[in-house]
């Protein structure tokens, strides 16, 4: 009789536990202001905050960390400007860029231009795009410098991939291409 009054007894317990619980309704928030915080602008000043504590626009003439700043402009005298520049990777490690370029252009280039620098990629055989330029061209005249200004800035109807690679790798890309033209010349 006992063990019957205790089963019955925790089974309205948890039955009256179970039965105040609305799914309806949304449970009590005790620090609301973590649920739902106030969405500031990232420059715009803020009351509450001490004068001169609030963020700021960065100083005139600095660049972000990482960066590296590119003397040429995005015009046609800069990219002739561009032809003479050469690459400031270590030449003693021709083999490792030339490994690292051929991997990222294989990943962001070849898909237009080819894996061999032809301008067949998939996309140009799927008649997705056309106008692909082959590297071996003559009359493009493409040096290490052109290219890279190219990808930096984009040409025609392709983007730039500054985003997509950094100054070094942009710097890798460009190593291949010249060997994908060399290649090409043979």
């Amino acid at each position: 009789m006992k063990n019957t009054l205790i089963k019955i007894g925790s089974m309205l317990l948890v039955f009256g536990i179970f039965s105040c619980k609305d799914d309806k309704s949304p449970n009590y928030q005790y620090m609301p202001n973590m649920y739902e915080s106030v969405g500031y602008e990232t420059y715009e000043k803020v009351e509450w905050l001490p004068a001169g504590t609030e963020a700021m626009l960065p100083a005139d003439h600095t660049i972000a960390r990482g960066m590296v700043p590119y003397p040429f402009e995005d015009t046609p005298e800069g990219k002739e400007l561009s032809r003479a520049a050469m690459s400031p990777l270590d030449s003693l490690q021709t083999e490792e860029n030339l490994a690292v370029g051929k991997e990222l252009y294989d990943i962001n280039c070849a898909i237009c231009h080819g894996a061999k620098g032809n301008g067949q990629g998939w996309l140009v055989q799927q008649e997705k795009i056309l106008g692909v330029p082959s590297y071996s061209d003559q009359a493009r005249n493409i040096t290490v410098g052109s290219t890279y200004h190219v990808i930096y800035y984009g040409l025609n109807s392709m983007g730039s991939y500054a985003n997509q690679l950094n100054h070094t790798e942009r710097w890798q890309v460009s190593e291949y291409v010249m060997k994908l033209k060399e290649d090409l010349t043979k």
